[in-house]
């Protein structure tokens, strides 16, 4: 692709400090001692593209306070763009806390009550290189609330109306909304803005969501519960939003691909020992955006994204996890021979 803008990545969303317990299948409530990292969706993704080589800045809002400092510290470490990150007097930078209890059990608590991150502004927007990045991604819990909604949609016409790709990670986060069935209105209100979406197969139905009576499990500290509803139905009503690509992703069966003209591509997955599956998700953007910039076609970019997500599942952390180009192609090769 020509190089003519100075980021191949902006990313603006949720940041946090990470706590993962360090007390592997205990129980939440026998929990011992936690490990403290970064992350956040939008964080996540913008640490996992500088580890593979893009040049990336990151729109996120830090309280001013220690663990804002504690963020900062390991963005600008990892090369991240930060200048452009605000700080914001009167909110707190967010937490979130883990359980790992592998293969499927991973129990997650959010503080985000008054999160500086929701606080960003139009003004902050406005002082961003929105219109100097190749690719602009944002996560859904953005539209949860004001400002940070308004800002989203701002950034994301800013983005459009400057050439960038517009990258949409539907990031369901249930209790984070006032009612489920405000997500789906959000999401919907955006995609046809949206050039590419990503999500697990919960999410695709969330974004769909129009009847509470759907979700199969209490969201209360739960980061994506069970919906029922036709999947299938789901994914043509998102592609009739017209995006560039629907990937969605499927785990351990690796992701599937889909494009206007009826084009469906699975792609394969790694097997791999899960040890952590929070930030998978992320790691697998990373390496989407990765092959978009580089050029490749759909599917090696997802089979790329898919090796990055698969070599997260095996680590502890999210951002602090993420694995470098060299790793990523030594995997790849591993496994293929």
């Amino acid at each position: 692709m020509p190089d003519h803008k100075v980021f191949d990545l902006l990313t603006m969303g949720r940041s946090s400090i990470d706590l993962y317990s360090n007390d592997i299948g205990s129980p939440f409530v026998e929990i011992k001692t936690f490990s403290a990292y970064v992350g956040g969706s939008s964080t996540n993704i913008a640490v996992g593209a500088q580890r593979l080589g893009l040049r990336t800045c990151l729109l996120t809002g830090l309280g001013m306070d220690l663990v804002g400092d504690f963020i900062l510290h390991f963005l600008d470490q990892e090369g991240v763009e930060t200048k452009y990150i605000p700080r914001k007097p009167g909110a707190r930078s967010s937490a979130v806390l883990l359980g790992v209890e592998p293969p499927d059990r991973f129990p997650l608590v959010y503080y985000r009550e008054n999160a500086a991150d929701i606080q960003l502004s139009i003004e902050d927007v406005r002082a961003a290189p929105i219109q100097n990045c190749r690719v602009f991604q944002f996560g859904g819990t953005n539209l949860s609330k004001e400002p940070g909604r308004s800002a989203t949609l701002y950034a994301v016409e800013q983005a459009r109306s400057a050439g960038a790709k517009v990258l949409m990670d539907i990031d369901f986060r249930a209790d984070q909304w006032h009612d489920p069935r405000a997500f789906g209105l959000a999401a919907r209100s955006i995609l046809p803005q949206v050039d590419i979406v990503l999500g697990t197969e919960e999410e695709i139905k969330a974004a769909m969501l129009v009847d509470t009576s759907q979700l199969n499990i209490a969201y209360s500290q739960i980061s994506a519960p069970e919906i029922s509803g036709d999947l299938d139905a789901a994914i043509q009503s998102i592609l009739e939003f017209n995006p560039v690509l629907l990937a969605v992703k499927r785990g351990a069966q690796g992701s599937s691909l889909y494009q206007p003209g009826g084009i469906r591509l699975d792609v394969p997955g790694f097997p791999v020992e899960v040890y952590n599956v929070l930030g998978a998700g992320d790691a697998f953007a990373s390496g989407l955006i990765f092959g978009y910039v580089q050029g490749w076609d759909w599917f090696r970019s997802a089979r790329f994204a898919n090796a990055c997500g698969a070599i997260l599942v095996t680590r502890h952390a999210c951002a602090n996890a993420t694995p470098t180009l060299e790793e990523v192609t030594r995997f790849m090769a591993g496994t293929e021979t």
